[in-house]
Protein backbone atom coordinates (compact mmCIF):
# COMPACT_ATOMS: atom_id res chain seq x y z
CA UNK A 1 0.00 0.00 0.00
CA UNK A 2 1.47 3.38 -1.01
CA UNK A 3 1.84 6.45 1.19
CA UNK A 4 -0.97 8.31 -0.61
CA UNK A 5 -3.33 5.35 -0.16
CA UNK A 6 -2.45 5.20 3.57
CA UNK A 7 -3.22 8.95 3.92
CA UNK A 8 -6.60 8.42 2.19
CA UNK A 9 -7.41 5.48 4.48
CA UNK A 10 -6.54 7.56 7.56
CA UNK A 11 -8.65 10.46 6.31
CA UNK A 12 -11.61 8.15 5.65
CA UNK A 13 -11.23 6.62 9.13
CA UNK A 14 -11.07 10.11 10.71
CA UNK A 15 -14.16 11.19 8.74
CA UNK A 16 -15.97 8.05 9.94
CA UNK A 17 -15.07 8.84 13.55
CA UNK A 18 -16.17 12.44 13.03
CA UNK A 19 -19.49 11.32 11.50
CA UNK A 20 -20.07 8.96 14.44
CA UNK A 21 -19.24 11.73 16.91
CA UNK A 22 -21.65 14.12 15.21
CA UNK A 23 -24.41 11.48 15.22
CA UNK A 24 -23.90 11.00 18.98
CA UNK A 25 -24.00 14.77 19.54
CA UNK A 26 -27.18 15.17 17.49
CA UNK A 27 -28.85 12.20 19.18
CA UNK A 28 -28.00 13.51 22.66
CA UNK A 29 -29.58 16.90 22.04
CA UNK A 30 -26.31 18.79 22.32
CA UNK A 31 -26.57 20.11 18.78
CA UNK A 32 -27.68 23.50 20.13
CA UNK A 33 -24.10 23.97 21.31
CA UNK A 34 -21.65 25.16 18.73
CA UNK A 35 -18.14 26.18 19.58
CA UNK A 36 -17.34 29.85 19.00
CA UNK A 37 -14.21 30.90 17.19
CA UNK A 38 -11.38 30.97 19.71
CA UNK A 39 -7.91 32.40 19.52
CA UNK A 40 -5.12 29.88 19.91
CA UNK A 41 -4.55 29.22 23.62
CA UNK A 42 -8.01 30.37 24.73
CA UNK A 43 -9.89 27.90 26.92
CA UNK A 44 -12.86 26.09 25.41
CA UNK A 45 -16.31 26.86 26.84
CA UNK A 46 -17.88 24.21 29.05
CA UNK A 47 -20.34 21.87 27.34
CA UNK A 48 -23.91 23.07 27.60
CA UNK A 49 -23.09 26.78 27.78
CA UNK A 50 -26.33 28.70 27.19
CA UNK A 51 -27.04 31.77 25.08
CA UNK A 52 -25.73 32.79 21.68
CA UNK A 53 -22.30 31.16 21.19
CA UNK A 54 -19.41 33.61 21.37
CA UNK A 55 -15.77 33.71 22.43
CA UNK A 56 -16.78 35.13 25.84
CA UNK A 57 -18.55 33.25 28.62
CA UNK A 58 -18.83 33.17 32.39
CA UNK A 59 -19.29 30.11 34.59
CA UNK A 60 -22.08 30.48 37.15
CA UNK A 61 -21.99 28.45 40.36
CA UNK A 62 -25.29 28.51 42.25
CA UNK A 63 -24.85 27.58 45.90
CA UNK A 64 -27.24 26.62 48.69
CA UNK A 65 -30.01 25.22 46.47
CA UNK A 66 -32.52 23.58 48.78
CA UNK A 67 -33.13 20.56 46.56
CA UNK A 68 -31.79 18.75 43.52
CA UNK A 69 -35.13 19.04 41.71
CA UNK A 70 -35.96 21.03 38.60
CA UNK A 71 -34.00 23.57 36.61
CA UNK A 72 -31.75 26.54 37.30
CA UNK A 73 -32.73 29.48 35.09
CA UNK A 74 -29.90 31.93 34.31
CA UNK A 75 -31.00 35.29 32.92
CA UNK A 76 -28.38 37.62 31.42
CA UNK A 77 -28.82 41.40 31.44
CA UNK A 78 -26.76 44.00 29.56
CA UNK A 79 -25.29 47.12 31.15
CA UNK A 80 -28.59 49.05 31.06
CA UNK A 81 -30.33 49.62 34.38
CA UNK A 82 -33.62 50.48 32.62
CA UNK A 83 -33.85 46.92 31.25
CA UNK A 84 -32.77 45.08 34.41
CA UNK A 85 -35.49 42.70 35.68
CA UNK A 86 -37.97 44.14 33.17
CA UNK A 87 -40.11 41.82 31.07
CA UNK A 88 -38.30 41.22 27.74
CA UNK A 89 -35.32 43.22 29.06
CA UNK A 90 -32.82 40.38 29.14
CA UNK A 91 -30.27 39.34 26.54
CA UNK A 92 -30.90 35.63 27.12
CA UNK A 93 -32.36 33.03 29.45
CA UNK A 94 -30.73 29.64 29.72
CA UNK A 95 -31.57 26.65 31.88
CA UNK A 96 -29.56 23.77 33.28
CA UNK A 97 -30.67 20.75 35.26
CA UNK A 98 -30.16 21.23 39.00
CA UNK A 99 -27.62 18.84 40.50
CA UNK A 100 -28.05 17.10 43.85
CA UNK A 101 -25.98 18.34 46.75
CA UNK A 102 -26.92 22.02 46.89
CA UNK A 103 -24.57 23.34 44.18
CA UNK A 104 -25.20 23.58 40.45
CA UNK A 105 -22.81 24.82 37.78
CA UNK A 106 -23.89 26.52 34.56
CA UNK A 107 -22.33 28.62 31.85
CA UNK A 108 -23.59 31.69 29.99
CA UNK A 109 -22.22 33.02 26.70
CA UNK A 110 -21.79 36.81 26.68
CA UNK A 111 -21.81 39.00 23.56
CA UNK A 112 -18.34 40.35 24.47
CA UNK A 113 -16.31 41.31 27.53
CA UNK A 114 -18.13 44.03 29.46
CA UNK A 115 -20.53 44.71 32.31
CA UNK A 116 -23.55 42.45 32.84
CA UNK A 117 -25.84 41.17 35.58
CA UNK A 118 -27.12 37.63 36.00
CA UNK A 119 -30.32 36.71 37.81
CA UNK A 120 -31.01 33.11 38.80
CA UNK A 121 -34.09 31.29 39.91
CA UNK A 122 -34.51 27.71 41.04
CA UNK A 123 -37.41 26.38 39.00
CA UNK A 124 -38.02 23.44 41.34
CA UNK A 125 -41.14 22.20 39.56
CA UNK A 126 -39.58 22.61 36.10
CA UNK A 127 -42.49 24.59 34.63
CA UNK A 128 -40.10 27.30 33.24
CA UNK A 129 -41.92 30.01 35.24
CA UNK A 130 -40.85 31.92 38.33
CA UNK A 131 -43.78 30.96 40.53
CA UNK A 132 -45.30 33.55 42.85
CA UNK A 133 -48.00 33.47 45.49
CA UNK A 134 -51.42 35.09 45.04
CA UNK A 135 -50.02 38.33 46.49
CA UNK A 136 -46.93 38.29 44.26
CA UNK A 137 -44.30 36.95 46.65
CA UNK A 138 -41.75 34.45 45.25
CA UNK A 139 -42.37 30.75 45.82
CA UNK A 140 -39.07 29.58 44.33
CA UNK A 141 -35.44 30.42 45.08
CA UNK A 142 -33.55 33.30 43.50
CA UNK A 143 -30.11 34.88 43.39
CA UNK A 144 -28.12 37.64 41.70
CA UNK A 145 -24.50 38.29 40.80
CA UNK A 146 -22.65 39.96 43.70
CA UNK A 147 -25.23 38.49 46.12
CA UNK A 148 -26.91 41.84 46.92
CA UNK A 149 -29.38 41.94 49.83
CA UNK A 150 -33.01 41.43 48.81
CA UNK A 151 -34.80 41.86 52.16
CA UNK A 152 -36.27 45.21 51.14
CA UNK A 153 -37.12 44.22 47.55
CA UNK A 154 -35.38 43.62 44.26
CA UNK A 155 -31.77 44.76 43.93
CA UNK A 156 -30.66 47.60 41.69
CA UNK A 157 -28.60 46.92 38.60
CA UNK A 158 -25.60 48.64 40.18
CA UNK A 159 -25.66 46.21 43.13
CA UNK A 160 -25.77 43.17 40.82
CA UNK A 161 -23.41 44.37 38.07
CA UNK A 162 -20.55 42.08 37.13
CA UNK A 163 -17.48 43.29 35.24
CA UNK A 164 -16.26 40.57 32.86
CA UNK A 165 -12.97 41.76 31.32
CA UNK A 166 -12.15 38.37 29.74
CA UNK A 167 -13.65 34.97 29.07
CA UNK A 168 -13.76 32.02 31.43
CA UNK A 169 -14.38 33.84 34.71
CA UNK A 170 -16.45 32.29 37.51
CA UNK A 171 -19.16 33.92 39.60
CA UNK A 172 -20.70 32.34 42.72
CA UNK A 173 -24.29 33.13 43.59
CA UNK A 174 -25.95 32.13 46.87
CA UNK A 175 -29.59 31.19 46.41
CA UNK A 176 -32.29 32.64 48.69
CA UNK A 177 -35.70 31.14 49.39
CA UNK A 178 -38.95 32.53 50.78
Amino acid sequence: MGLMQTDRNLQQAENGVLRTFLRVILASGLAAFSAPALAQGDPAPPLGCTGTPSATWVTVIAEELRSGDGLLAMTLYADDSRRFLVKHGSLSVGRVKVQPGGTTRGCVFLPAPGVYAIALYHDENGDTKFNRSMIGLPQEGWGFTNNPPTLMGLPSFSSARLNVPRTGLVTRIKMKYP
